[in-house]
């Protein structure tokens, strides 16, 4: 009959995990790893990859080193018929093929949550993909260069000017991060001034990073609000266009920049399944497998894993400590499957997060403690360290964030907005999921 095909769905620290796990654990099956990019993408990183702190190479771990018994199919699953055990895949050229397995997995993360906000997709900026933060990081900086080279003091305002909207922990990391860069930015410039930079938060929530608790998101309020960051909280926005933002107490800024980070959302793909979800995230057991379908296990984001620490009807929060300690468990479950043996359910303590604000500053909440200053900064990075599980990026990493606490390094423009905007619309690929019937159909199942 063959060797058994297991067919794992995106490529970051959850997918890759499972697959390096299966390398050892079932040698002689045929995996395949289905992911659009060559690497996996240290998310936790991604602000300081945009403020030019660490380059984009130090943030990801590339697959083709890291997985040797794994064949990587450079795309994504558009459909999957789960009845006849096939995946529609669209590979990066844009050709589709349908590929069949006997075990699937699912890890395909998540996307930036975009909301019906007028203007926000045309207009607005993510910071959720490498290729993102490298825009951000060029569109923040032009604009810099443009109002340092403007004689209009509404214009020079306007491009000085930056919102980013949502007050968790990628929006206090993105804002913190940057205001720093720009902040160096403006004293190398000829015609501004550091007072000249105004960033602004934009928080729905009463409070910031809420998860943190109400002493640590205080603290953040008073660090930013000391390097002159303008929070807003109990504040959203209703509308966007390309020279202004529109928030819901009625204020108008001028802008040419929106950073938008209020959250993400499951992939798409969860939803097109045709299998149980709740709030666009795969029901699984504690052993990660689909209820009903002992060959489909998922993972990560996009997956509703029951928190059997928290007890109750709680489920595990999207984070990469999850996801990373959820690959060994999927891993070790599937080859159990593929022996006809028992599984073992997903259990872990949660470590606590952590927030890093750039230069010496961070909060932290290691093990339920409250940290703040270099005590959280020193927790903070150490964890990333240890995160990151590849020596060649644990050195990359090390590396430049002591060039950058030297001053030997500072963030330049990559010429990445020379015919594109970098903007959300380019990036979020949402649209093109096919539902159940259609990738029956497309699978060439009657």
């Amino acid at each position: 009959m063959g060797p058994q095909r297991i067919v794992i769905v995106g490529g970051g620290f959850a997918g890759a995990g499972v697959a390096r796990r299966l390398e050892r654990l079932v040698p002689d099956a045929d995996v395949r790893l289905v992911c659009p990019d060559d690497h996996s993408l240290y998310l936790p990183l991604l602000p300081q990859v945009a403020a030019g702190v660490i380059p984009p190479r130090a943030a990801v771990v590339g697959l083709s080193r890291s997985l040797r018994r794994t064949t990587l199919v450079p795309g994504r699953v558009v459909g999957a018929d789960l009845d006849a055990r096939r995946l529609v895949v669209e590979a990066i050229t844009g050709a589709r093929e349908v590929v069949p397995y006997d075990r699937l997995v699912l890890a395909p993360g998540s996307v930036t949550k975009v909301m019906d906000i007028p203007g926000l997709r045309e207009c607005g900026r993510g910071c959720k993909t490498l290729a993102e933060a490298d825009f951000l990081r060029d569109h923040v900086l032009s604009q810099l260069e443009l109002a340092n080279a403007s004689s209009d003091p509404d214009e020079r305002a306007r491009r000085c000017r930056f919102v980013v909207v949502g007050g968790g922990y990628a929006g206090v990391e993105t804002a913190a991060n940057l205001q720093l860069m720009t902040t160096a930015a403006a004293r190398r410039s000829r015609n501004l001034t550091v007072s000249d930079v105004r960033w602004h938060v934009v928080q729905h929530a009463d409070e910031l990073m809420p998860g943190l608790g109400a002493a640590l998101g205080a603290d953040t309020k008073e660090i930013l609000e000391s390097r002159g960051v303008h929070v807003d909280l109990s504040t959203s926005l209703t509308a966007a266009d390309d020279d202004s933002v529109t928030l819901s107490d009625g204020r108008t800024l001028a802008t040419n920049t929106l950073i938008w980070t209020a959250g993400v959302a499951p992939s798409p793909l969860m939803e097109r399944l045709g299998a149980e979800t709740t709030k666009g995230r795969l029901v699984v057991g504690a052993d990660l497998a689909v209820p009903g379908r002992p060959e489909v296990f998922a993972l990560g984001d996009a997956a509703a894993v029951p928190d059997l620490v928290s007890g109750g009807d709680a489920v595990c929060p999207p984070t990469a400590q999850h996801a990373t300690r959820q690959a060994p468990v999927a891993a070790a479950n599937v080859a159990a499957s593929l022996r006809g043996a028992p599984g073992r359910d997903y259990r872990h303590h949660d470590l606590g997060l952590v927030v890093d604000l750039g230069g010496r500053e961070a909060v932290a909440k290691p093990l339920g403690v409250d940290l703040a200053g270099l005590p959280a900064q020193a927790v903070t990075r150490g964890y990333h360290l240890w995160a990151l599980r590849s020596p060649g990026a644990v050195a990359r990493v090390a590396t430049n964030w002591a060039l950058h606490g030297l001053g030997a390094s500072h963030a330049v423009r990559m010429g990445f907005l020379t015919g594109a905007s970098g903007r959300l619309a380019e990036f979020e690929q949402t649209d093109d999921y096919l539902t159940a019937d259609q990738a029956r159909a497309a699978a060439g199942v009657p």
